[in-house]
This record gives C-alpha cells, sequence and structure tokens, in this order.
C-alpha cells in the first residue's frame, strides 16, 4: 500500500512511506527512498539540491541540511521505521550493486552525512529522507522530485485518511491480480 515508484527514460524512483502516513500532523516526515538510472545512462553524481516535496497545499519543501536535521531529534520517526516500513527492494534487473544514500545518516551510525552520491545504471542507491513540514504533516496528495542531469521524475504518493486506506485495502487483491495478469510471460 505505501510503495510508490516511477521513472523515465533517464532515472528510477522508488520510495515507501508507511512511517509519513502514521505521522499526520508531526513536523518532519520520512521517506525510505531508492535510486538508479536506467540502462546506459551515463554515470551522474547526484546531489541532496536534486531533492524537493510538493505538499498538498502547494508548497515545494527542499531537502533540509545535514544542521537543520541534527537540531531536531527524529529517533522517534527511525524506531517507528524498524516496525511500520515496506520494503523498496524493487530496483531494474541492472541495478544489482547495494549504495547508501547517506545524506542523513542515522546518530548512532559509523557513517558520516554525505552531501552527493555518484548513481550508475548498475548501483541500487537506498536511504532515508527527511523533510520539515511547516504546520505538520496533512492528508492529500505528495510528490518527491528528483531532478536528475537531463530530467525530473515526480513520484506520486498519497497521505491517506483511515477511509482511504480501508478502502484500498479492500480493493488491494484485485489491482494485485491485474498486475499479475499484465506482466504475465508470454507463452
Amino acid at each position: 500500500k505505501f510503495v510508490r515508484a516511477a521513472y523515465n527514460n533517464e532515472g528510477y524512483v522508488i520510495i515507501g512511506y508507511q512511517v509519513a502516513n502514521r505521522s499526520i500532523g508531526e513536523e518532519w516526515m520520512m521517506l525510505d527512498t531508492g535510486v538508479t538510472l536506467r540502462d546506459g545512462v551515463p554515470n551522474y553524481t547526484f546531489k541532496r539540491e536534486a531533492l524537493s516535496l510538493e505538499t498538498p497545499d502547494g508548497k515545494t519543501l527542499p531537502l533540509p541540511s545535514i544542521m537543520e536535521h541534527r537540531e531536531v531529534n527524529t529517533a522517534a520517526l527511525d524506531m517507528r521505521a524498524k516496525v511500520q516500513r515496506d520494503s523498496i527492494n524493487y530496483f531494474p534487473p541492472n541495478a544489482s550493486q547495494a549504495c547508501g544514500l547517506v545524506f542523513f545518516p542515522a546518530l548512532n551510525s559509523r557513517a558520516l552525512p554525505r552531501d552527493e552520491v555518484e548513481l550508475s545504471d548498475q548501483r541500487a542507491c537506498v536511504g532515508r529522507l527527511f523533510f520539515k513540514i511547516p504546520g505538520g504533516i496533512k492528508y492529500g496528495q505528495h510528490w518527491l522530485n528528483v531532478k536528475f542531469a537531463q530530467s525530473v521524475i515526480r513520484v506520486p504518493f498519497r497521505i491517506l485518511t483511515e477511509e482511504e486506506e480501508t478502502l484500498l485495502s479492500k480493493n488491494y487483491r484485485d489491482i494485485e491480480k491485474q498486475v499479475e495478469e499484465a506482466f504475465k510471460k508470454k507463452k
């Protein structure tokens, strides 16, 4: 229910946002995020400035600096993510090498924060993104904007009300069957 992927001829982005959906009203949003390049696309230095979040009220929020993030305690979101998360390990077949998006390493991690990562069509780069949401997280349509060298991928995700989540849950099995049918291998 809480995983979205979007791609074009240049890049591929996948997010898990269950923690965000369970954080209504909170000022910080966490997204599990994965990024890679498509087959044959030249390597690209991916910088933190390439990421932004568009909220339902039309505001576009930049990815905060490491200092802005460290001024608050997002440990509760990290802890919540240990039990409220969905796998985002769905990448194109060529992206088989693990890579970290370490814009916001955990405070107990030995990794140092970096402002950039080298993307390639063989690297599946994953990490957690945090956005400060003035006024708190609200229900509605959000977009994670990811700028690559030549294009922007907008990953849509909706913070669901309880009613919307119930409706989605009731219809999910039907959608799953439709996807299976659509992508069956031809005999």
